[in-house]
Order: structure tokens, then sequence, then C-alpha cells
């Protein structure tokens, strides 16, 4: 079909606006090639503008726009034509991180208003899942995962996608068993145990993922030996403001882990670390 009878709106990483037309002239073109009548054309610009929140700048050049004003008059040109398709590709890259939040609230603004289909690309994580109803998560144009933003954040179907949304701790089990609500894995002697719960999916590998956040970390006086323990030295400390992030060394590699804390550990410091059977997945 050709790209004229589609009726898909695009929003492309540049804005593509024309400099040498208005911001009105710049909203009406679609409309115009589709023939639509004068008074129709200005009433569905002004709604449209006034939607994105840009009513009285009709007479505005590209030039003499804001990024984030760009950016809203490129959308405003992909809704006058009332899309059945909303296409957005990356879409915020250009802008600054403050305005970036600012407009990804206004772009799920105005398609929750007008509840139009909407395809979003982008390589922000926080982006996507701030906006999404679903998101899918591609590796080498092959969907990995494709759910909810929440159950992607918590529980990831596989290694690519782990990594991708922040778990950067694995661990590859040499045995697995199933226990009833518990998935008993074993690896250089030491007992792991994996909680299974409504949501999480069948959880069929035997890598273990942990994000450093999950990972509770103190001395051998305040965490017990037992199983999803793992003994371990501070390697190396940074501060990252709220918390300190250690790499702590144990016989199963290195691992990172972040904790608040006052008075950070010195490098060298023997560590206990604990696994919480609640927050360790399964991936495959």
């Amino acid at each position: 079909m050709p790209v004229n009878k589609r009726n898909f709106g695009f929003v492309f990483q540049s804005y593509a606006l024309f400099p040498h037309l208005s911001v009105y002239d710049n909203v009406a073109f679609g409309l115009r090639l589709r023939k639509v009548g004068g008074a129709e054309i200005d009433r569905r610009v002004r709604q449209i503008l006034e939607t994105v929140s840009l009513s009285g700048y009709e007479k505005r050049f590209p030039k003499e726009l804001s990024g984030g004003q760009r950016q809203r008059v490129a959308i405003a040109r992909a809704l006058v034509i009332e899309p059945d398709l909303l296409l957005f590709d990356e879409p915020l890259s250009n802008l600054d991180a403050n305005l970036r939040v600012n407009m990804r609230v206004e772009i799920r603004r105005i398609q929750q208003e007008l509840g139009i289909t909407t395809v979003y690309v982008s390589h922000d994580q926080e982006e996507c899942f701030s906006i999404s109803d679903k998101v899918a998560i591609m590796n080498k144009g092959v969907i990995e995962q494709l759910d909810r933003p929440a159950t992607i954040f918590k529980y990831p179907k596989t290694e690519f996608v782990a990594r991708f949304i922040g778990f950067n701790n694995f661990i590859e089990f040499e045995e697995r068993q199933e226990s009833g609500e518990l998935i008993e894995l074993k690896v250089k002697g030491r007992t792991f145990n994996v909680l299974r719960q409504a949501g999480r999916g069948e959880q069929k590998g035997r890598k273990g993922a942990i994000r450093p956040d999950d990972l509770v970390l103190g001395t051998a006086g305040e965490i017990e030996e037992g199983p999803n323990r793992l003994n371990g030295r501070i390697k190396v400390s940074t501060f990252l403001g709220r918390s300190y992030q250690y790499v702590v060394e144990t016989e199963l590699g290195d691992f990172t882990v972040n904790k608040e804390m006052e008075s950070p550990y010195p490098a060298g410091q023997e560590v206990r670390s604990l696994f919480p059977a609640d927050k360790l997945v399964l991936v495959e």
C-alpha cells in the first residue's frame, strides 16, 4: 500500500519539520495532502495545537522554537491526520535529560487522551517502561520477551533481557531440583533456593540473576550461615551518593552490591552476602 494511504502517523528522531513553513502550516501539511476542506483543516489544527499545549504558536517557524516545542509540533503533525497507528522513532534522543522526562509524560498524556495505538522505539529502558502498557525487548531483531513493564523488570526470562534491565550478578548452577514452592540449586557444594511465585513464569534455566540493590550485604556476625549465603571480601568500594557500591570477591566470582550506610566497608573487609530467594531469578 502506498505510504500516503497507510494512515500511519510517524514522529521522526530528528523532528523533520519543514523549516520554511510555520507551525500552523507544518501541522496542516498532511491534511492538505488529503484534500481536507479549509474550515475543517483550521478546526483540527487549532484543536491539536491546544492538545499539545502550543496554542498561540501558529505563526512561529521551527527555528524560533525550543527542542521540546519542535517535538510537540512533530507530534501534532502526526496526530492531526487521526492515524490508526502512531509510530515514534526514538523521539526524545535529541533532548536534554530534564526535557526528556517532561516530554515522555506529555506523550503518555496525549496518547491516553486520544487512545491511539502507539509503537514507541527507544534504547532508554526507563523511558520505555514509564510510558508503555507492554514492552518488547529485542535482540538482533528477535523479541526475547514481551510483557508488562513491571513483569519484565522483576522477572526477566533470558540473560540478555536481565543484563539489559540492570541485573549484573549471575551464578551458573550445576544441579537443579524441584522442591514444592522452592527450586533448589547447587554449585560447588553450596545450596541456593529460588522461590516460585505467581507471575514469575516457569523459570526453566540454570543461571541465577540478581540486582545489586537486592543483594543483602553484612558481616558474618550480622548474617548467619545457611542456604543462599556466600562469603567474600570487599574488592572495590564506590560512593554513589545515597549508598555505596561494592565489588565483592567470592569463590563463585565477583558480585556487585549496593548498600546504604554511613561508614563504608574498607577494601579487604570480610563480608557475607545473602541472595534472597524471592529476589533471585532463573534465566535462560
